[in-house]
């Protein structure tokens, strides 16, 4: 048998929220890495999810779907049993984040999620401006919440492979460039300390590039939406506005651009859905490659920690934005959904580990514009090596999973820290946690850039004096 690294104890009460993909798929690691009282762990989830799993596993859940009205009430129970501090694993979706959090800091309970969500009434409010369907938006109110009730319990936001994952690997990544082109460095400490050594290596922006190549045996049947993790929350995403970090080496807004007025005012974000927008890309396995400029957490996150300000004026930050480009089946599905052809709920299908038939996620960071042009640094993970891993994930779930694992390790070890984001969190410890479940780690560097193979058939407006302008990334 198999011997697992425990990596912390919990005696309190564990609240799972959600049991989708990834609610699915936590609880494997969590049995694996913490130990913990399987009395005490309970899963709170709308009626229609399969909780066969749970079941066969003796674990408790309440079938539920919280609203703003109920959630207090159906909470308090599980959270207090056994007398000792709580934690809240929120993997929902349609649940408020900034309303759990609050009363985690209420009741005095550990908390972590892996996206800001909204109670279901929020996107299709017709009175909302765009700027407030961001997420800047969303994590802005999250800090004014640190700022309103500063410290208390750990409450760790937006810890999933991304945002999260992510955040780690941009400051590992860094440090291999440093040892790379012989600026041998400490490892810094300080977000300034962090962004003085991004400017001292010249990068310019950062791209969170992903490519998903997994598929099923059985296609895609027309008046389907199909994906690899939740398609509910994957279509939130493509219908918001298209946001990211803003650098300081960009020339010019784009013609559809605006900018914020609150906030640290790292990003912009345009008037078209991230859905409907497309930029130039490069990943090891797929090359040069068209993602969706998909509205993300990190995009913001990392720009704003990469900032470096002087006499209150901003001196450096790079660009960074989210370059996704799904699993095909989920690409044709967003067409579909564009074309108008909007499956039923009933019809919106995420692919499980036996679906699958073969495939890979590559998810990292492509770090450019310093002396060596661009470096990815990310994890490939097949979904044949998914299953040898664990059960009931494919590649993508796994990325998300484990890197939801190391942040309730983190949390628990570090339990009075109040709000947190994970680029503030210490992203060896993390990584290490992580790091068996990730499959192969690459580090490339490559020669590409947004300009290359351009003006072949049809003349494009490009700016070659600065390849790696967002001007030259984004398709028009």
């Amino acid at each position: 048998m198999t011997q697992f690294s425990i990596h912390a104890r919990f005696d309190g009460p564990i609240v799972i929220l959600g049991f989708g993909s990834i609610g699915r798929g936590i609880i494997p690691l969590i049995e694996r890495h913490l130990e913990f009282n399987k009395n005490l762990l309970t899963v709170v989830a709308p009626t229609g999810n399969d909780f066969g799993l749970l079941k066969s596993m003796g674990l408790a859940y309440i079938e539920v779907s919280l609203t703003r009205e109920n959630y207090r009430d159906v909470l308090k129970p599980p959270l207090f049993a056994g007398g000792k501090q709580g934690l809240i694993i929120n993997l929902a979706v349609n649940v408020s984040s900034l309303d759990i959090m609050r009363f985690a800091k209420e009741i005095g309970c550990l908390y972590i999620d892996t996206a800001i969500e909204l109670w279901p009434d929020f996107y299709d409010n017709p009175d909302r401006a765009v700027q407030e369907r961001t997420d800047y938006s969303l994590r802005e109110s999250v800090l004014a919440l640190e700022r309103q009730s500063p410290g208390g319990p750990t409450i760790v936001t937006c810890c999933g492979a991304n945002p999260g994952f992510v955040s780690w690997l941009v400051k590992e990544a860094l440090l291999k460039l440093a040892d790379d082109t012989g600026q041998n460095t400490v490892v810094p400490e300080s977000a300034s300390d962090w962004a003085h050594l991004a400017q001292r290596l010249g990068v310019k922006g950062i791209h969170i590039a992903e490519r998903d190549t997994q598929r099923s045996a059985a296609g895609r049947k027309l008046g389907t939406f199909v994906n690899t993790w939740s398609v509910e929350a994957f279509v939130t995403e493509t219908f918001r506005p298209a946001e990211l970090g803003w650098g300081t080496h960009e020339k010019q807004l784009p013609r559809d651009a605006r900018r914020h007025d609150l906030g640290c005012d790292a990003s912009i974000y345009l008037l078209r859905a991230g859905g409907k927008t497309r930029v130039r890309s490069w990943t090891p396995m797929a090359g040069p490659q068209q993602g969706f400029l998909i509205t993300h957490n990190e995009s913001t996150s990392i720009a704003d920690y990469f900032t470096l300000r002087k006499a209150g004026k901003v001196i450096y930050r790079p660009t960074c934005l989210f370059a996704y480009r799904p699993c095909d089946e989920a690409v044709l599905s967003l067409y579909d959904m564009y074309d108008a052809k909007c499956p039923e709920r009933s019809n919106w299908h995420v692919l499980n580990e036996d679906e699958i038939v073969d495939g890979a996620d590559e998810l990292g960071v492509l770090i450019y514009g310093h002396s060596k042009n661009a470096f990815w640094y990310g994890s490939r993970l097949s979904i044949q090596d998914t299953r040898k891993l664990v059960p009931f994930q494919n590649a993508t779930t796994l990325q998300v999973t484990s890197a939801v694992l190391a942040g309730v390790i983190w949390m628990i070890e570090n339990p009075t820290s109040g709000i947190v984001d994970t680029d503030r969190m210490d992203f060896r410890r993390c990584l290490d946690i992580q790091r068996p479940y990730l499959g192969r780690i690459i580090g490339q560097y490559t020669n590409w850039t947004p300009v290359d193979d351009r003006n072949l058939y049809v003349p494009e407006e490009l700016d070659r004096s600065d390849p790696w302008q967002f001007s030259n990334m984004i398709v028009r």
